[in-house]
């Protein structure tokens, strides 16, 4: 048996993979967060935005900067305590669901599409800076951290809720990675939702994390799976990228990863989604 030594060029690309280009992929998760109609998933989630806004304790008038805001729950949350609230996100289309809502309830809210990237705002502009299942999903963490943290006050709070690895949203995007792999070197999201990576994003600031649950109530396992394929863009995309027998595949691992969760057998689906309520004061 022959074994053949790598070559300059293999040793060379494995000590020192390639950057992945990260405004291809923001682009590409634009268009993923703008599929389906987030909003339908977003409204369900609405107790997350409240208990957020608990946890950082706001104050009434406080300025307050709603990160990646999707439609609104954070938002609405904080404006119904009487905050001076601002919202942004990169996707239009759901800034104008988080319009109409606040719109419904009566609340001053002021949107502005803009990437959490690159907040177009001035340093220290705002007490409090909030962001459900949003801020997570930017593709160079290092940057938005440092965004959020540019625009909040010396003293000022960073409230995040962001899911765990260990639980259910984070296995979901597991097991979606298993079917259609996430673009190389890059991180992943999940890991905001794990203290040692946070102390790391926010290095010299108080960060403190505590476990919280979501709980998904759906008709069956199913029934969520038909809501999730139509309406959230990234189970809606990863649909969209595999061929039929791929489908069915995914499909099937979808489901089984539910009935594991569910902890109401064959009467509904209840699924505890377990994230990190997290509180960094900037020093």
């Amino acid at each position: 048996m022959t074994t053949v030594a790598p070559d300059s060029a293999t040793l060379e690309r494995d000590a020192h993979p390639p950057e992945p280009n990260l405004e291809a992929i923001k682009a590409r998760q634009q268009a993923t967060w703008a599929a389906g109609d987030y909003a339908v998933i977003g409204t369900t989630l609405q107790s997350v935005g409240e208990h957020l806004c608990e946890t950082v304790d706001l104050r009434a008038g406080e300025k307050v900067l709603d990160v990646a805001a999707g439609n609104g729950n954070a938002s609405l949350a904080a404006a119904r305590r009487w905050a001076d609230v601002t919202a942004v996100d990169y996707v239009g289309s759901l800034l104008d669901r988080a319009r109409a809502r606040a719109a419904a309830e009566g609340l001053s809210i002021g949107f502005k599409e803009a990437d959490a990237e690159a907040l177009p705002f001035d340093d220290g502009s705002f007490d409090v800076v909030l962001s459900t299942f949003g801020v997570m999903f930017t593709p160079d963490q290092a940057k938005a951290a440092g965004e959020l943290l540019r625009v909040c006050r010396s003293g000022g709070r960073i409230g995040l809720a962001n899911w765990t690895p260990e639980g259910f949203i984070g296995q979901l995007f597991k097991c979606i990675g298993r079917h259609v792999p996430p673009p190389l070197n890059l991180q992943s999201p999940a890991l905001w939702g794990t203290p040692t990576h946070l102390g790391q994003l926010f290095a010299g600031h108080e960060v403190v994390a505590t476990p919280q649950t979501f709980t998904f109530r759906y008709k069956s396992a199913d029934h969520w799976l038909e809501i999730f394929q139509r309406f959230y863009g990234p189970t809606n995309r990863a649909f969209a990228a595999l061929a039929e027998n791929g489908k069915s595949s995914l499909r099937a691992d979808i489901l089984a990863l539910l009935n594991r969760f569910n902890r109401d057998g064959d009467r509904s689906l209840i699924v505890g989604g377990e994230y990190l309520a997290v509180v960094v004061t900037k020093r």
